[in-house]
């Protein structure tokens, strides 16, 4: 048979009727019509809807939103322990990270962090390093060209 409109059909028990509440007690649902006994919710017109309140009852009703998000993206950090896998002598770089997966694509500052024992002589390039990490660095024999200068805020009095 070819399905055409007047041969589609809904499944069987998928569109049942509406109960019809307050037609007599023989119905299941008569006298109180579900509505239970007295009280102004069992009454017609009972019980209104929520009204508009206008814009500044909303308003207050909201949590209050303090202090301030900056837009400004943060430099994603990388501890130096990672870069250990590195060979000797290669240039630590924010293309070469992305290449290597250790940054998303998106990424548009980074940070190498950290303090402690590190034996490789790499070249970082473009990149945010913390002073321990440079001191680190610069002891295994690495150095660092052309660092990005991180803005600090001045202290205000």
């Amino acid at each position: 048979m070819t399905l055409t409109l007047h041969t589609i059909a809904s499944s069987k028990g998928s569109r049942t009727k509406k109960f019809r509440v307050g037609r007599g007690r023989g119905t299941g649902r008569g006298t109180t019509a579900g509505r239970g006994t007295k009280g102004q919710r069992a009454r017609s017109g009972g019980r209104n809807k929520l009204r508009l309140k206008g814009l500044k009852q909303m308003l207050l009703g909201f949590p209050k939103m303090r202090g301030f998000t900056s837009l400004k993206a943060k430099a994603v950090t990388i501890p130096l322990s990672r870069l250990t896998t590195w060979k000797e002598g290669m240039v630590v770089s924010l293309e070469h990270l992305k290449q290597q997966g250790m940054v998303t694509r998106s990424t548009q500052t980074v940070k190498i962090v950290g303090r402690g024992a590190f034996h490789h002589k790499i070249v970082v390039e473009g990149v945010l390093v913390s002073a321990g990490a440079k001191a680190a660095i610069e002891k295994a024999g690495g150095s660092i060209k052309a660092q990005k200068v991180e803005k600090k805020k001045a202290a205000t009095k």
